[in-house]
């Protein structure tokens, strides 16, 4: 992919004064700690080292990334060693695209209480499937891709629908269980109620916004990985570590207004361009900074930490053992490994390093790279 011609970090430093006067009393350190980095981010601030090429000895000098998890630039080699440990636990059987959503209406929520609400909505979503799924009625397993283990851990059971799981059942279940969270966190007063979500801090105003959204559906859809679970996951690869947006879908900064590409989902997915003042960008952006230590890929059921390595193992001795090969599942460690590394410009060969610099040292470089 291209060197993107315009960054984050370049709206940050022409506008990244004026932001902070503007909105200093309301920034976290999170946030403070996310704009300090991504602006220092492959800039002699951080020091640098110097690659050379094993083939034909080039050598350039180039500056460090900041490897903060919500810069733009950073992150990449942290995705590919996630994919390729993702794709070694992968089965050879179909999969499903499962995505849980929130109305609208519980934004001011989340935007108060960032990490009380993405845990419920890695709990609710996370303890829907597992019940339907161990639900005889459904599935009657422990969940697993498009299947699962018997709840007696000796055959593998696959679904009796196409798509999986009867998603109306998964949206009434989700919204009953998250709802009944919110409800929880309101009644032990753990739920922070100012700004826009001042009105809710009174019970019988939050009880009327409850009941509300309980009238209504919830948006949970499940599709089969057509392209194979490899797609899925390179889909997956493209958020899990990012955040809010990437540097290649900036278009231009001119005048004080930023102008971004967008997918609007509401029209199938349709693509179109958005221009907004540099500061309402950036406050825009940082509204995606998580909390300081939140997990924001957590694994439930067979992938569960304390039960991976034996499930897995069983899982693929039971799906084995039932004759069926549905789909052959391929995955690429080489292309996971080399993918990680910085090839020569010249002849492209691996580049390794061989000297590192302090601030002060690369100050003295001459000539240098910030690629």
């Amino acid at each position: 992919m291209t060197r993107p011609t315009l960054e984050v970090a370049d709206i940050l430093r022409a506008q990244g004064d004026r932001f902070l006067e503007r909105y200093r009393s309301s920034f976290g350190f999170q946030q403070l700690k996310a704009f300090r980095a991504i602006l220092r981010c492959r800039t002699a601030a951080l020091g640098g080292h110097r690659d050379a090429c094993l083939r034909c000895g080039y050598q350039t000098i180039s500056y460090n990334s900041c490897r903060n998890r919500h810069c733009p630039k950073c992150q990449a080699q942290a995705r590919e060693r996630w994919l390729a440990a993702r794709e070694r636990e992968l089965f050879d059987t179909s999969y499903f695209h499962v995505v849980f959503t929130v109305p609208h209406e519980l934004n001011v929520l989340a935007l108060e209480n960032p990490r009380l609400f993405y845990d419920l909505l890695f709990t609710a979503s996370a303890q829907t499937l597992l019940e339907i799924a161990s639900d005889p009625k459904h599935l009657g397993a422990e969940v697993i891709p498009a299947g699962g283990l018997s709840l007696d851990h000796r055959r593998w059971v696959r679904p009796r629908y196409p798509f999986f799981l009867p998603v109306k059942v998964l949206s009434r279940v989700f919204r009953g269980k998250f709802l009944a969270g919110l409800k929880r966190l309101h009644r032990r007063k753990k739920l922070q109620c100012a700004g826009p979500a001042a009105a809710l801090a009174d019970y019988k105003q939050f009880a009327k916004l409850l009941r509300r959204l309980h009238r209504h559906d919830w948006v949970v859809y499940a599709k089969p990985a057509f392209g194979g679970p490899m797609q899925v996951l390179r889909y997956l690869g493209r958020y899990t570590h990012r955040v809010a947006i990437s540097n290649h879908r900036l278009v231009a900064f001119e005048r004080e207004r930023v102008t971004f590409r967008w997918k609007d989902y509401a029209r199938g997915g349709k693509q179109g361009q958005m221009t907004l003042a540099a500061i309402e960008f950036l406050r825009r952006f940082f509204l995606h900074v998580l909390p300081k230590g939140f997990v924001r890929i957590r694994h439930f059921g067979f992938l569960a930490n304390r039960f991976r390595a034996s499930h897995l193992a069983l899982g693929r001795q039971l799906l084995a053992s039932s004759g069926s090969r549905e789909q052959e599942v391929k995955t690429n460690d080489a292309r996971s490994e080399s993918s990680s590394l910085w090839h020569c410009p010249r002849c492209g060969a691996a580049m390794i390093v061989i000297q590192r610099f302090t601030a002060v040292e690369l100050s003295a470089c001459i000539y240098f790279d910030s690629s």
